[in-house]
């Protein structure tokens, strides 16, 4: 967190939260919903400013209850998250980037063709723009997965063999890959989607 940030923390301790304004979608732009935006149920316009970008993601946080929030100098703003916490992408030599460069420990693949990474307590979404250059990154019992090998063991737990996920720029890394439903994920990390104000 910046130390500008603290500051205003402390010179201001007691400033209302924010709510719906600010959203993640599953592509990694990060949005701002004004009221027409959360009226309608709109994702809001992209920011595009570097400097605002940068400022988010140094002071992107998570409270307690798993709600995902940007600590804009004295206020809490918390966030809406289309996906995940964070959103993944291919780097150009065959490995996986958020805001720097990420090793993942284990990966998710749910029936709609979600892939998720996780590291420790971080879960990122693939962008699906990724997706299909990952596809070949893939192997079933150490063998190249074909689409229709890839399909049937999404749709039958019993398909022998483990399904593996080897990027080519991490050399010696291998992941598991794991079955998931959509919305586990969201339970087994703890996190919440829409966070809002609870009424007393």
């Amino acid at each position: 967190m910046d130390e500008i940030v603290k500051a205003a923390m402390a010179k201001w301790p007691n400033v209302p939260h924010c709510y719906g304004w600010l959203a993640l979608d599953a592509r990694g732009n990060w949005r701002m919903r004004d009221e027409r935006s959360q009226t309608l149920n709109l994702q809001g316009d992209p920011i595009r400013n570097a400097a605002l970008l940068a400022f988010i993601t140094r002071n992107y946080l998570c409270n307690e209850e798993g709600c995902w929030y940007f600590q804009n100098g004295p206020q809490r703003v918390y966030v809406d998250l289309e996906a995940t916490p964070y959103i993944a992408n291919t780097t150009v030599d065959g490995g996986f980037t958020l805001q720097q460069a990420f090793t993942p420990e284990l990966a998710f693949l749910d029936p709609q063709g979600r892939l998720q990474l996780s590291s420790g307590n971080i879960l990122a979404q693939l962008d699906d723009r990724d997706l299909a250059l990952c596809l070949p990154w893939l192997t079933l019992g150490e063998q190249p997965v074909s689409d229709e090998a890839l399909l049937q063991w999404l749709e039958d737990a019993s398909t022998p063999g483990e399904l593996q996920l080897r990027p080519p720029g991490m050399p010696g890394l291998c992941v598991e890959v794991q079955r998931c439903e959509e919305g586990q994920l969201m339970r087994e990390f703890g996190f919440v989607a829409k966070p809002r104000q609870t009424t007393s």
